[in-house]
């Protein structure tokens, strides 16, 4: 049967911008990027898990018609492309820090929830993303 995921995908509506945000501000490496047909196959990963990639897809041919691919576009930028990347820290506070000082734009500051700390923000296309620093299930 399945045994991992490898990558998960959002919609970006410039590859070249993503790769600014997701590898200049969020610590991303390239893993692929390679032009695929009509289409330009991009992939980050973090480089503590390099396992798990994330596709930053522009919407268009061979995928979408031209008509389609500006509605996923006006859909990404209302944050109602169904864009969301989890993200898991081990200090919520320091990592928030950080993010700021790279120039990233949070609404937020980090919040106690039951399952530990987090905070969301979106990425300059307006995909969602949520950091959490999460509590260890308590031993039996």
């Amino acid at each position: 049967m399945l045994n991992t995921i490898t990558i998960s995908q959002v919609f970006v509506p410039d590859q070249d911008a993503a790769l600014d945000f997701y590898v200049g501000k969020l610590g991303f490496e390239v893993q692929t990027d390679m032009q695929f047909g009509p289409m330009r196959f991009l992939t980050v990963a973090l480089p503590t898990d390099p396992g798990h990639a994330v596709l930053l897809e522009r919407p268009g041919p061979p995928g979408y018609s031209e008509e389609i691919a500006a509605q996923v576009r006006d859909l990404i930028s209302k944050g109602a492309a169904g864009g969301h990347l989890f993200f898991s820290t081990d200090d919520a506070h320091k990592t928030h820090a950080e993010l700021k000082e790279r120039g990233v734009e949070i609404p937020e500051e980090p919040v106690v929830q039951p399952y530990g700390i987090d905070f969301g923000f979106r990425d300059p296309f307006g995909n969602h993303v949520r950091v959490a620093q999460l509590t260890p299930p308590p031993s039996t």
